[in-house]
Protein backbone atom coordinates (compact mmCIF):
# COMPACT_ATOMS: atom_id res chain seq x y z
CA UNK A 1 0.00 0.00 0.00
CA UNK A 2 1.41 3.55 -1.02
CA UNK A 3 1.29 6.26 1.83
CA UNK A 4 2.58 9.18 -0.50
CA UNK A 5 -1.44 9.47 -1.16
CA UNK A 6 -1.99 10.26 2.48
CA UNK A 7 1.20 12.23 3.04
CA UNK A 8 0.43 14.74 -0.08
CA UNK A 9 -2.99 15.15 1.40
CA UNK A 10 -1.64 16.06 4.77
CA UNK A 11 0.78 17.87 3.60
CA UNK A 12 -1.70 20.08 1.86
CA UNK A 13 -3.71 20.66 4.69
CA UNK A 14 -0.72 21.65 6.45
CA UNK A 15 0.43 24.45 3.60
CA UNK A 16 -3.51 25.41 3.24
CA UNK A 17 -3.30 25.95 7.40
CA UNK A 18 -0.01 27.98 6.70
CA UNK A 19 -1.04 30.10 4.14
CA UNK A 20 -4.48 31.56 6.01
CA UNK A 21 -2.46 32.31 9.41
CA UNK A 22 0.11 33.77 7.02
CA UNK A 23 -2.70 36.45 5.95
CA UNK A 24 -4.21 36.33 8.99
CA UNK A 25 -0.52 37.61 10.59
CA UNK A 26 0.02 39.85 8.25
CA UNK A 27 -3.56 41.61 8.53
CA UNK A 28 -3.38 41.93 12.13
CA UNK A 29 -0.10 43.98 11.41
CA UNK A 30 -1.75 46.09 8.35
CA UNK A 31 -4.82 47.04 10.44
CA UNK A 32 -2.92 48.05 13.41
CA UNK A 33 -0.69 50.15 11.54
CA UNK A 34 -3.19 51.55 8.97
CA UNK A 35 -6.63 51.23 10.56
CA UNK A 36 -9.30 49.09 8.65
CA UNK A 37 -10.60 52.35 6.87
CA UNK A 38 -7.24 52.75 5.34
CA UNK A 39 -6.18 49.44 4.74
CA UNK A 40 -6.54 47.46 1.68
CA UNK A 41 -6.35 43.86 0.44
CA UNK A 42 -3.59 45.34 -1.08
CA UNK A 43 -1.35 46.03 1.68
CA UNK A 44 -2.46 42.85 3.12
CA UNK A 45 -0.76 40.79 0.47
CA UNK A 46 1.83 43.10 0.29
CA UNK A 47 2.62 41.83 3.78
CA UNK A 48 2.72 38.40 3.23
CA UNK A 49 5.22 36.29 0.96
CA UNK A 50 2.54 34.93 -0.96
CA UNK A 51 1.14 35.39 -4.42
CA UNK A 52 -2.32 37.92 -4.71
CA UNK A 53 -4.32 34.91 -5.96
CA UNK A 54 -3.72 33.20 -2.87
CA UNK A 55 -5.20 35.49 -0.67
CA UNK A 56 -8.68 35.10 -2.46
CA UNK A 57 -8.52 31.28 -2.34
CA UNK A 58 -9.19 31.84 1.75
CA UNK A 59 -10.85 35.45 1.42
CA UNK A 60 -12.47 37.42 -0.53
CA UNK A 61 -12.26 40.64 1.05
CA UNK A 62 -10.98 42.33 3.89
CA UNK A 63 -14.18 42.70 5.82
CA UNK A 64 -14.00 38.97 5.70
CA UNK A 65 -10.12 38.69 6.96
CA UNK A 66 -11.04 41.00 9.73
CA UNK A 67 -14.16 38.70 10.89
CA UNK A 68 -11.74 35.88 11.10
CA UNK A 69 -9.43 37.59 12.99
CA UNK A 70 -12.26 38.28 15.62
CA UNK A 71 -13.50 34.60 15.08
CA UNK A 72 -9.88 33.88 16.63
CA UNK A 73 -10.61 36.13 19.93
CA UNK A 74 -14.46 34.43 20.14
CA UNK A 75 -12.72 31.05 20.51
CA UNK A 76 -9.92 32.34 22.26
CA UNK A 77 -12.22 34.60 24.98
CA UNK A 78 -14.37 31.91 25.82
CA UNK A 79 -12.27 29.42 28.08
CA UNK A 80 -12.06 31.96 30.23
CA UNK A 81 -15.74 33.44 30.18
CA UNK A 82 -16.51 29.63 30.89
CA UNK A 83 -14.25 29.49 33.86
CA UNK A 84 -14.66 32.44 35.61
CA UNK A 85 -18.25 31.81 35.81
CA UNK A 86 -18.15 27.92 37.10
CA UNK A 87 -16.18 29.40 39.75
CA UNK A 88 -18.78 31.94 41.08
CA UNK A 89 -20.23 31.20 44.10
CA UNK A 90 -22.80 34.12 44.16
CA UNK A 91 -24.73 36.50 41.86
CA UNK A 92 -22.35 38.81 42.42
CA UNK A 93 -19.24 36.86 41.69
CA UNK A 94 -21.12 35.43 38.39
CA UNK A 95 -21.49 38.52 37.04
CA UNK A 96 -18.52 40.96 38.33
CA UNK A 97 -15.98 37.26 37.20
CA UNK A 98 -17.61 36.88 33.78
CA UNK A 99 -17.16 41.21 33.19
CA UNK A 100 -13.87 41.48 34.24
CA UNK A 101 -12.87 38.01 32.60
CA UNK A 102 -14.23 39.56 28.91
CA UNK A 103 -13.30 43.36 29.44
CA UNK A 104 -9.45 42.04 30.83
CA UNK A 105 -9.27 40.01 27.70
CA UNK A 106 -10.43 43.32 25.98
CA UNK A 107 -8.17 45.62 27.55
CA UNK A 108 -5.15 42.87 26.71
CA UNK A 109 -6.10 42.88 22.78
CA UNK A 110 -7.00 46.60 21.78
CA UNK A 111 -3.99 47.25 20.30
CA UNK A 112 -4.13 44.13 17.92
CA UNK A 113 -7.26 44.39 15.81
CA UNK A 114 -8.99 47.91 15.28
CA UNK A 115 -12.66 47.91 14.62
CA UNK A 116 -14.07 49.10 11.43
CA UNK A 117 -16.79 51.53 11.53
CA UNK A 118 -19.45 49.35 11.54
CA UNK A 119 -19.30 46.76 14.36
CA UNK A 120 -18.18 42.63 13.36
CA UNK A 121 -20.91 40.27 12.74
CA UNK A 122 -22.91 38.33 15.71
CA UNK A 123 -23.85 35.69 13.73
CA UNK A 124 -20.93 33.61 13.44
CA UNK A 125 -20.71 30.04 14.38
CA UNK A 126 -18.09 30.90 17.05
CA UNK A 127 -19.82 33.65 18.37
CA UNK A 128 -22.94 32.40 18.69
CA UNK A 129 -21.37 28.94 20.16
CA UNK A 130 -20.26 31.72 22.91
CA UNK A 131 -23.49 33.25 23.42
CA UNK A 132 -25.12 29.59 24.01
CA UNK A 133 -22.23 28.28 26.67
CA UNK A 134 -23.70 31.64 28.33
CA UNK A 135 -26.99 30.84 28.35
CA UNK A 136 -26.15 26.84 29.37
CA UNK A 137 -24.06 28.94 32.27
CA UNK A 138 -27.00 30.99 33.25
CA UNK A 139 -29.05 28.15 33.34
CA UNK A 140 -26.94 26.15 35.81
CA UNK A 141 -26.37 29.36 38.24
CA UNK A 142 -30.05 29.70 38.13
CA UNK A 143 -30.47 25.84 39.01
CA UNK A 144 -27.20 26.18 41.75
CA UNK A 145 -29.69 29.06 42.63
CA UNK A 146 -27.07 31.63 42.35
CA UNK A 147 -29.05 33.53 39.87
CA UNK A 148 -32.60 34.09 40.55
CA UNK A 149 -34.81 32.38 37.81
CA UNK A 150 -35.24 34.47 34.90
CA UNK A 151 -35.59 34.01 31.15
CA UNK A 152 -31.98 32.82 30.52
CA UNK A 153 -32.56 34.45 26.83
CA UNK A 154 -33.55 37.75 27.80
CA UNK A 155 -30.83 37.58 30.62
CA UNK A 156 -27.93 36.57 28.13
CA UNK A 157 -29.31 39.23 25.56
CA UNK A 158 -28.99 42.04 28.17
CA UNK A 159 -25.64 41.00 29.54
CA UNK A 160 -24.47 40.44 26.19
CA UNK A 161 -25.57 43.70 24.73
CA UNK A 162 -23.94 45.63 28.14
CA UNK A 163 -20.76 43.60 27.79
CA UNK A 164 -20.17 44.67 23.92
CA UNK A 165 -20.83 48.01 24.57
CA UNK A 166 -18.79 49.05 27.77
CA UNK A 167 -15.99 47.46 25.53
CA UNK A 168 -15.92 49.82 23.48
CA UNK A 169 -15.00 51.85 26.56
CA UNK A 170 -12.16 49.55 27.44
CA UNK A 171 -11.00 49.60 24.07
CA UNK A 172 -10.30 53.55 24.69
CA UNK A 173 -8.73 52.91 27.73
CA UNK A 174 -11.01 53.01 30.90
CA UNK A 175 -9.86 50.22 33.51
CA UNK A 176 -11.50 46.89 33.07
CA UNK A 177 -11.60 46.29 36.53
CA UNK A 178 -13.63 49.58 37.11
CA UNK A 179 -16.04 49.20 34.00
CA UNK A 180 -16.83 45.42 35.23
CA UNK A 181 -17.82 46.87 38.69
CA UNK A 182 -20.11 49.26 37.60
CA UNK A 183 -21.63 46.48 35.13
CA UNK A 184 -22.25 44.48 38.24
CA UNK A 185 -23.48 46.78 40.15
CA UNK A 186 -25.79 48.17 37.57
CA UNK A 187 -26.88 44.35 37.58
CA UNK A 188 -27.11 44.10 41.30
CA UNK A 189 -29.08 47.27 42.31
CA UNK A 190 -30.53 48.79 39.46
CA UNK A 191 -29.02 52.73 39.02
CA UNK A 192 -29.58 53.17 42.27
CA UNK A 193 -26.57 51.54 43.25
CA UNK A 194 -24.20 52.98 40.51
CA UNK A 195 -21.21 54.75 42.14
CA UNK A 196 -21.03 58.43 41.73
CA UNK A 197 -18.34 59.93 39.59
Amino acid sequence: MDARPSFAAGRRELTKAQNRETILAAARVVFGQLGFASATVRDIIRATPLASGTFYNYFKSKEEVYQALRDEQALAVRPRLRQARSAATSAEGFLKSSFRAFFQFVAENRGGTPAPAQRFRLDSPEVLAGFVELRKDEEAAMTRSLLPAANPALLSAVLIGVAFELAEQVKEGANPDVVADFATALFLGGLKALPKP
